[in-house]
């Protein structure tokens, strides 16, 4: 049984050029992911997927491994992650009960405890184990603007309950995602009661699609490694 890191990294990135490889606090951004799945030593293989030859060297300068250039066919918009981890799979030849953990090149914030973490749930009888994080403000009191300005409730019958009187709702932190090769080869959705969460401060979560998104995840990244010291 072994277990392997894979981080989708294609070249294509349109609303930050070069993501995937841009400069974050001196370093490309792959560097720190990579730096910390060498860290949780726990990894056989840290594999990059990359159609890019320029991604793939810095990718390898960092200590990842590239066996493989991921194809045309799931490098543009429309591939999905899932995808990416089946081709992958194959092409990496793993057996039904090795461990496979996908992890984003951006994912500078997250903890090699928490993926450590992950690992361990897949022994508990998750089929799948993930970064998950609460929403920043209760949905139950969300509302929706329509088309003439006004503004629609979403759950009305909510409208006079108490904040912490509501279900706390978690989402996807886009970190990371376990699971075995037997359940990545399924058809079994990645969210439901055979999934784990692994839960995540906000501090230690940062979606970048944007510049200022690149802005705050430096703010973090500085304010979680000086809380560290």
């Amino acid at each position: 049984m072994q277990n392997i890191a894979l981080l989708p990294a294609r070249g294509g990135s349109k609303r930050i050029p070069k993501k995937n490889i841009k400069n974050f606090l001196g370093k490309p951004i792959i560097h720190y992911p990579i730096a910390m799945l060498q860290s949780a030593n726990i990894f056989h293989q840290i594999v990059v997927s990359s159609d890019d030859d320029e991604i793939i060297e810095i990718a390898k300068q960092a200590g990842a491994i590239a066996p493989f250039k991921r194809p045309d066919s799931i490098s543009d918009d429309y591939a999905t992650t899932r995808d990416v981890i089946s081709h992958a799979i194959e092409a990496l030849q793993l057996k039904i009960d090795d461990c496979l953990c996908c992890i984003y090149p951006t994912a500078v914030l997250i903890q090699k405890e928490s993926v450590i973490q992950g690992r361990k749930m897949l022994n508990n009888g998750f089929k799948f184990a993930l970064s998950i994080t609460e929403f920043d403000y209760s949905i139950w009191r969300g509302f929706r603007a329509l088309k003439n300005g006004a503004l629609e409730m979403l759950y009305p019958q909510f409208l006079n309950t108490r904040s912490q009187d509501l279900d706390t709702i978690y989402h996807d932190a886009g970190g990371f995602y376990w699971g075995s090769v037997e359940a990545w080869k399924s058809n079994q959705p990645l969210f439901g009661d055979h999934s784990y969460g692994v839960l995540l401060p906000s501090s230690q979560t940062q979606d970048i699609d944007t510049p200022q998104d690149w802005e705050l995840a430096e703010l973090k990244y500085h304010l979680l490694h000086s809380t560290h010291k």
